[in-house]
């Protein structure tokens, strides 16, 4: 058993937190970030690992910085951990405070390290269209996500997997592959591997990067930006000054709208002309289909301005859309 002090913050954290906690490590103290208001009452929330904490009875700290902290600091030599585990903490940590406990301090990460090293490594995996990821686990050291690693697991990605469902599914192999990292530590078998410099950096996202460019991102580029925003923010176009956001989409081909509409076929070059961001069909019983640079999209699922996520059809039920009708 170790007695360990926990760093984290979002429900991906909470996951480790609460399996080192099932497989009877000592948490001597959970370290998490400060309340923040939420919501239209800006009631103040706590975070999912201070609730787990909260439940457990826990020692919890919530510094509002820890750089340059020296009462923190100080607390934290004083418990003394054996080891620090840090899963999503949202703060960059000083060498000072990564050098205290004896046998290291631990990140779980999601992403197989070196690739997507940074804040946001689940996200990229998605936008970027990738096939596989997943989690690594690693002694940290004083640069982004550059620390020796421990242990790896990898998944595949679902073609319409979005962020949401990745993020879950990598939150529990995460606390799995902690708990197997942890009894390597505490065994001595824990093997170290060096990163070495063929890297690529996972950014924190921004709301710019939300706006759809229908005439110059491909079918599944926009199909991507969808799932990798769902559901952070949601991707979004704008629609006669309407801002419209995109929740889950399909990819279509220039066959299949052919197949749906044949009459189309006599008209192929005009087709082959729309601009992309076309609306081809907008029917509650068909549904959403807009011309891309490459074919199509059907979307799924969206949200209109000042109103709920649904689906196309129900959208399509109580909102009047034209085919030929062009999104920004």
């Amino acid at each position: 058993m170790l007695n360990i002090l926990f760093m984290g913050t979002p429900d991906f954290a909470k996951e480790s937190l609460e399996a080192i906690y099932n497989a009877g490590h000592n948490i001597i103290g959970v370290v998490t970030n400060i309340d923040k208001p939420k919501g239209r009452g800006m009631k103040m929330i706590y975070s999912p690992v201070k609730e787990f904490a909260l439940e457990k009875n826990l020692e919890i700290y919530q510094p509002e910085k820890v750089k340059n902290n020296e009462e923190f600091i100080n607390k934290i030599k004083e418990l003394n951990p054996d080891v620090i585990c840090v899963v999503a903490y949202g703060k960059i940590l000083p060498q000072e405070i990564l050098d205290i406990p004896k046998l290291g301090s631990i990140n779980v990460h999601g992403s197989l390290l070196p690739k997507y090293r940074g804040a946001a490594p689940i996200q990229w995996a998605v936008l970027n269209g990738d096939k596989e990821t997943g989690v690594t686990t690693m002694y940290m050291g004083a640069g982004m996500d550059t620390g020796d690693m421990i242990l790896k697991e990898k998944v595949s990605i679902g073609d319409d997997e979005t962020t949401g469902e990745l993020w879950e599914r990598l939150s529990k192999i995460g606390a799995e592959l902690l708990v197997k990292t942890l009894k390597q530590v505490e065994d001595g078998t824990a093997k170290r591997e060096k990163q070495g410099d063929d890297f690529t950096m996972a950014p924190m996202l921004n709301k710019e990067m939300a706006k759809i460019d229908w005439e110059n991102q491909t079918t599944a580029q926009i199909k991507n930006l969808i799932r990798g925003l769902n559901p952070i923010m949601g991707a979004y176009s704008t629609l006669e000054d309407k801002k419209i956001k995109f929740w889950k989409a399909r990819s279509v081909t220039d066959d299949e709208i052919f197949q749906m509409s044949p009459e189309l076929i006599n008209y192929k070059d005009r087709y082959f002309e729309l601009f992309p961001g076309t609306i081809l069909f907008c029917d509650d019983k068909i549904g959403l289909y807009i011309k891309t640079i490459d074919g199509a999209l059907e979307i799924l699922e969206l949200q209109g301005e000042n109103a709920k996520k649904m689906s196309a059809r129900d959208f399509l039920r109580g909102n009047k859309l034209y085919a030929a009708s062009v999104f920004e």
